[in-house]
């Protein structure tokens, strides 16, 4: 076939035009951040701190300049060709019925449900012993704001079930509200409780309930530190500015975390107290003694332990206390401390999450990041190991005392979340509730490798793809992972990542040092001056993924959220050369100023801070992401997220590692941040805003990685 001159002139202009469209895309022309000269002094050392003006959340100029920053950020999301493509999907995808286990509490039996793209999930409840099909509405929290954005959190019945305590976050704060209902008749009783924080809620009787709170900062209350929890009990019918403190009061000893339980029988209360994220203080007290004193159980912080159970003054104790693995122990409340303690279910060599149920105790085990369940009655015997439904990870196995009958959770990265019901008498099981979705597992598989990180520790890794997948290194993959605060990653299933697998994508998860799921030492061996072990772990998981022709570095994108988002900022940062893409969510990215902000103080067990040595301020400097964004250097295509009322991780983190990354971006690749308003660190988040957020992180990633239409054609 021969061309004309004007033919072929006309072809080049058209191939140089669409190049010159999509180069203008990737040149993305950013807001001015301006510098001040804030330089702080550790040890001698000066450093830096030129966008310390971003921390403050109520300024004028903070504001201008996360709408400038969502203004650039949304206007070249929205060229992306297939974005629209991609919500849709996640949106047909996500929009089916999702029904949670029912429990029951005193005449009625509860559960919830979605009906697909609900932004807040709503309870329902029938009477016990009536047929399911009766339920009605209880508690609708999509009717509490029309945009979803302020949802309802935790939820805690009084023990005849005739009243209920249920919490609120507002635009995704850990701030909340407490309200109290006449579960009889739907009814608000008494005083909104208000300006409560990290708090259980547990009821003594039907005359109040615990709770624990801060004193509220005097500063933004959304970046303010808190650094001092209590312990309060409030009586219905009385005003809250009346309740008392029960612990935590003392100027001379702080706790950042006290928590207060009622036991089932309602004879005591428990208390817990932390400095940190790890290791807890424990106390009992006899309620049913007029004017009894809280008792010591653990006087230290060097292990976590909580009661379990008790069967009258027997006390069951699940520990990590001389077991990194964790043990359940038993003792009489009357003289509990540890020299007291007789094992019950010795330490494994997997790590043990124990529940009760009916009178049994379900030892939950992992088993390299997969679920295995004993059933062991109260005299330590073992009844029977439960049969799963197959490979994956397996929840819930809790129940009142004189339940015949247990719900639990099943799923794992290719297979929907399924609720079976489980005799706890025979052992035997039933599928309950299984999600009718558009989503065939059988088209997809999961294999767990192992590698080896840079010191020679092996690490596993689940990797999940469509079956059938060409290994040419040019598959599109999402490599995810968090590595801290004894936090196991277990397989699941998510809606959004099954877009991403349809798209001929690839998800892997490996499981770093830093998380839980090898009990304390693999935490341990990923916290303060070994936290660089967590890096070379995912780094490791990168350099496999690419050996093993899974992608190339021109295929590979590296997420994370909050400490998941610092794992992120780290590896890009010290290997810019490994992905194409970094996805950084509500990070922690200042390490020198993390402890400063809100309950950040309480992280220092898994990161130190930059003010207890030398030593520990240059191995901090040494990796935080903020202090390592280099002039010169070609970073990968980035997109932060994060919320403007995060206030676990303030966005601050955020702000000012865009504003780096910017500035010394040497490459052509983009550095934006997606700044998400009236939401917080995840929690609550409506369904709407979930379904955006993935739809412009997934089109984000693979039009950097090159693509220009959808890798799978949607249909």
């Amino acid at each position: 076939m021969k061309f004309s001159i004007a033919t072929i002139t006309l072809m080049l202009a058209m191939v140089v035009g669409q190049a010159q469209t999509k180069k203008e895309m990737y040149s993305v022309k950013y807001p001015k951040t301006k510098k001040d000269n804030t330089v702080d002094t550790y040890f001698g050392v000066e450093v830096k701190d030129p966008y310390r003006w971003l921390e403050d959340d109520r300024s004028k100029e903070t504001a201008a300049w996360v709408k400038a920053q969502n203004k650039v950020t949304f206007n070249y999301l929205e060229k992306i060709p297939f974005r629209e493509a991609l919500k849709n999907r996640l949106s047909e995808l996500w929009n089916y019925e999702k029904v949670g286990a029912p429990f029951k509490e005193g005449k009625y039996t509860y559960f919830y449900k979605n009906d697909g793209l609900q932004n807040q999930n709503v309870i329902y409840r029938y009477k016990t012993g009536d047929s399911p099909e009766t339920a009605e509405i209880f508690i609708d929290p999509n009717t509490f704001k029309e945009d979803g954005t302020i949802s309802l959190g935790q939820i805690s019945f009084s023990k005849d079930g005739s009243k209920l305590a249920y919490s609120i976050s507002e635009g995704g704060s850990d701030w909340r509200k407490v309200l109290v209902m006449n579960t009889e008749t739907k009814e608000i009783i008494g005083d909104t409780l208000k300006d409560i924080k990290f708090s259980g809620i547990s009821w003594k009787g039907e005359d109040g309930f615990y709770y624990s709170s801060y004193d509220k900062p005097k500063g933004s209350e959304l970046s303010a530190k808190t650094d001092q929890h209590k312990v309060y009990y409030h009586k219905l019918g009385t005003p809250q500015s009346t309740d008392k403190v029960i612990f935590g009061a003392s100027p001379q000893e702080k706790h950042r975390y006290v928590g207060a339980q009622v036991t089932e029988d309602n004879k005591y209360l428990l208390i817990r107290a932390s400095t940190s994220t790890s290791g807890n203080k424990l106390f009992i007290k006899d309620l049913t003694k007029p004017n009894a004193s809280l008792v010591t159980i653990l006087d230290h912080t060097n292990s976590d332990t909580n009661v379990l159970e008790n069967v009258g003054s027997k006390l069951y104790i699940v520990t990590n206390l001389d077991a990194p693995n964790k043990k359940v122990v038993t003792v009489d409340a009357g003289n509990p401390t540890p020299e007291n303690w007789k094992d019950f279910i010795p330490e494994t060599e997997n790590v043990l999450t124990p529940s009760t149920a009916g009178g049994y105790i379900f030892a939950k085990y992992m088993v390299d990041a997969v679920s295995k369940v004993m059933q062991y009655d109260y005299d330590g015997k073992l009844i029977r190991e439960v049969t799963l439904p197959g490979v994956g990870t397996a929840g819930g196995f809790g129940a009142k005392k004189d339940e015949k009958e247990l719900y639990f959770s099943f799923t794992n990265y290719v297979t929907p979340g399924s609720i079976y019901k489980y005799d706890i008498k025979n052992g035997t099981s039933e599928l309950f509730i299984k999600p009718e979705i558009d989503f065939n597992p059988e088209q997809f598989e999961s294999m767990q490798v192992f590698y080896t990180s840079k010191d020679g520790t092996k690490i596993p890794m689940i990797i999940t793809h469509k079956k059938g997948l060409e290994l040419n290194g040019k598959n599109p993959t999402i490599l995810y992972g968090y590595g801290g605060f004894n936090i196991s990653l277990t397989p699941s299933f998510s809606i959004a990542n099954a877009v991403w697998m349809e798209q001929g994508g690839i998800y892997a998860v490996p499981n770093l040092r830093g998380g839980g799921e090898y009990g304390k030492k693999w935490h341990d061996a990923g916290t303060q001056m070994k936290k660089q072990n967590v890096f070379d772990d995912f780094i490791a998981a990168a350099e496999y993924l690419i050996e093993n022709d899974y992608t190339s570095s021109s295929y590979l994108a590296i997420r994370g959220g909050s400490n998941g988002g610092l794992l992120v900022g780290a590896t890009m940062t010290q290997r810019p050369d490994l992905m194409k893409v970094a996805l950084p969510a509500v990070g922690v990215l200042d390490m020198l100023r993390y402890h400063t902000f809100t309950a950040g103080a309480g992280w220092a067990y898994d990161y130190g801070t930059a003010e207890d040595s030398k030593e520990m301020f240059t191995y901090l400097k040494n990796y935080s992401p903020l202090h390592n964004v280099n002039a010169d250097t070609a970073y990968p295509a980035t997109l932060i997220t994060t919320g403007d009322h995060d206030d676990r991780v303030v966005p601050a983190h955020s702000f000012k590692f865009a504003a780096e990354l910017q500035d010394k971006q040497s490459g052509s690749n983009p550095v934006l941040i997606r700044i998400e308003t009236d939401a917080g660190h995840g929690a609550g988040t409506p369904v709407s805003k979930t379904i955006e957020q993935y739809a412009d992180i997934f089109g984000f990633t693979l039009f950097n990685m090159g693509f220009e239409k959808l890798p799978k054609t949607l249909n």
